[in-house]
């Protein structure tokens, strides 16, 4: 993979997670329903900031073993077998309808004076506690993740930057979406819409599954 190729389907796969339904999109409506647009912002600094110092961690006790060819066969197969997996949940969940975007319902249960008891916390720190909180954001890092940065290791350190930098930018530009969405009234967002997000992202997932394991193999 090139340097383009690393950024950009990182983004999509980014995308594919920041997308589904989860922990930190229930804290990003109820933030943004109580602080304005610039909760979720704020709340993905905090989660780039976890997943940066994860990669680093990784990469500073386990540089040597990562680019060991056998290492590098395991992690693909694996990486690969749960993209594939995932991809088409994904896929089939949209077209079946079982995936949804339910703003209104979290909107309604967090406002006013619950929201101001529950989140008390800076929303920068609760976007590191809620993501530490989700079982799978360390499933996702220990499967995908570490294949994608075994993957982008093999082009260097301007690899490893393509990788966060396509990664990241999903989760800003996903939750900005989101944000806009929740503080603008949900003008812009639609479930038929959101379901076609899933689906594009499920059946992208299935190609790049699909690369790694033919990697891994190779």
């Amino acid at each position: 993979m090139d340097l383009s190729a690393i950024f950009i389907t990182a983004l999509v796969v980014g995308f594919s997670g920041a997308a589904m339904p989860g922990p930190l999109l229930t804290v990003t409506i109820g933030e943004v329903v109580r602080r304005g647009f610039i909760a979720g912002p704020l709340l993905m600094v905090g989660h780039a900031l976890l997943e940066v110092l994860l990669v680093l961690l990784l990469l500073w006790g386990a540089v040597e073993i990562l680019l060991a060819k056998q290492v590098h066969m395991v992690i693909a197969l694996a990486g690969g077998a749960f993209l594939i997996y995932l991809g088409w949940t994904m896929y089939r969940d949209a077209r079946q309808g079982k995936v949804s975007l339910q703003l209104t319902p979290e909107v309604e249960e967090i406002t006013g004076e619950q929201a101001a008891r529950r989140y008390r916390i800076h929303p920068v720190l609760a976007g590191i506690l809620v993501s530490l909180s989700n079982p799978y954001w360390s499933i996702w890092w220990a499967t995908i993740g570490l294949a994608y940065i075994t993957t982008a290791m093999a082009r260097g350190t301007a690899g490893l930057l393509a990788f966060m930098g396509g990664h990241l930018l999903a989760d800003f530009i996903w939750y900005g979406f989101i944000s806009g969405a929740v503080a603008g009234g949900r003008r812009f967002l639609n479930q038929q819409f959101y379901r076609g997000v899933i689906a594009v992202c499920g059946l992208f997932l299935l190609v790049l599954g699909s690369y790694f394991v033919y990697s891994g193999l190779s």
